[in-house]
């Protein structure tokens, strides 16, 4: 089969990492793939089997989802816009895919609601119409107003033949972030969590005993990381070491290191997965992919939620995980070395949890379910 996944993340690297996932899986068992990337580069992801296909790139103005920038900052125009919606059509169209994925749109993206419109009205015109299912993770950032519920089940109605959740509904289920209607409900297909392949201790033992502070790809951690920073001097006996992401890390390197502090303070790794097994501690945001990596480690863990402007779907994922074993919950607002030392603390007194229990299989199974609505339509 041919597989085109629409993707575009404006802050953090989430969403294009878990559709790259799923862009793997796909590839692994001999299908084609095309990804088409709407937001800004992010090379330290594993593009392994897939066609990446950037697009005229965007990312958020901070937290403010309406306001789109472009690569030089200007706010997106009509003629950059236009461009992308362009360059997706002529995707579809020369690709033909048997199968299109939409990466938490229409639950979210409202604000390029024309270019994907755009695009699934591309793809009822084509000769063979693909099966086209929506893509969303676990917890979904809840519509400010009823209507945007109700508008997204009116473009799920008009286009879609399921909806992919990227949950185990042991653990968590969509109503508790989205209301479910009886339509949405009949279409949902929970795949389990999309994670890769539990990590191996790293090779050479890096991470050992450490505690290991990450933030995503932006710079919305760096209240984070400063704080982290200030309680390495209250825990001198542990290395901590920060992993910094996003475009500018060079820069914000730089000025951490001149905090005058003990902690190694790098670029984002690659193999960062392979270290968390071995460390003492994480200390981290709780997106979704960091949640599943926490997950599969069984890493003491504390979570910051990211928690600017509106956003609470972080807030509600950490909720969800603070009863398990080893996992603390710190919100921004009572972020201090006080507190963020004595959550890692608590986080590594406690017993260690179980990795066991859950469902990590979401991108096979995802391939699994394309494929069986595919074969119906044959």
């Amino acid at each position: 089969m041919k597989i085109l996944i629409a993707v575009t993340h404006l802050l953090g690297t989430g969403h294009l990492s878990r559709a790259l996932t799923l862009g793997r899986a796909f590839a692994s068992v001999g299908h084609q793939v095309r990804v088409a990337s709407g937001g800004f580069a992010a090379p330290q992801l594993n593009t392994d089997g897939v066609v990446l296909l950037q697009l005229p790139p965007l990312r958020s103005d901070g937290v403010d989802f309406t306001r789109l920038l472009t690569a030089s900052g200007d706010v997106a125009d009509t003629a950059y816009r236009a461009q992308r919606q362009a360059m997706l059509c002529v995707a579809l169209t020369e690709m033909q895919p048997d199968v299109l994925i939409t990466e938490l749109y229409p639950f979210g993206r409202r604000n390029l609601a024309e270019e994907f419109q755009a695009l699934l009205s591309a793809a009822q015109t084509l000769p063979r119409r693909p099966v086209i299912v929506a893509s969303i993770r676990d917890i979904l950032a809840p519509p400010s107003k009823p209507k945007k519920a109700v508008q997204a089940d009116a473009m799920i109605t008009e286009f879609y033949d399921a909806v992919l959740v990227h949950s185990d509904p042991a653990a968590t289920r969509l109503n508790i972030s989205w209301p479910v209607s009886d339509m949405l409900a009949e279409r949902l297909r929970y795949t389990g969590y999309v994670a890769p392949p539990a990590a191996t201790p790293h090779p050479q033992g890096l991470g050992q005993d450490e505690i290991l502070v990450s933030a995503g790809g932006g710079s919305v951690g760096d209240a984070l990381f400063e704080c982290a920073l200030k309680t390495a001097a209250l825990l001198p006996d542990i290395q901590w070491r920060l992993l910094v992401g996003g475009s500018d890390a060079a820069e914000r390197i730089a000025r951490f290191q001149a905090m005058d502090t003990p902690a190694i303070i790098e670029p984002a790794r690659p193999d960062f997965r392979q270290m968390l097994p071995l460390a003492a501690a994480s200390v981290s945001m709780c997106g979704y992919n960091t949640a599943l990596d926490l997950l599969q480690s069984g890493t003491p863990a504390v979570l910051i939620p990211f928690d600017a402007g509106t956003e609470v779907e972080q807030g509600l994922r950490a909720n969800s995980l603070s009863p398990l074993n080893g996992i603390e919950v710190v919100t921004s607002g009572d972020l201090t070395p006080d507190t963020l030392c004595a959550a890692v603390r608590s986080a590594i007194a406690a017993a260690r949890r179980a990795t066991d229990g859950l469902h990590f299989d979401g991108a096979a199974r995802t391939v699994e379910i394309a494929t069986e609505l595919a074969e119906q339509r044959t």
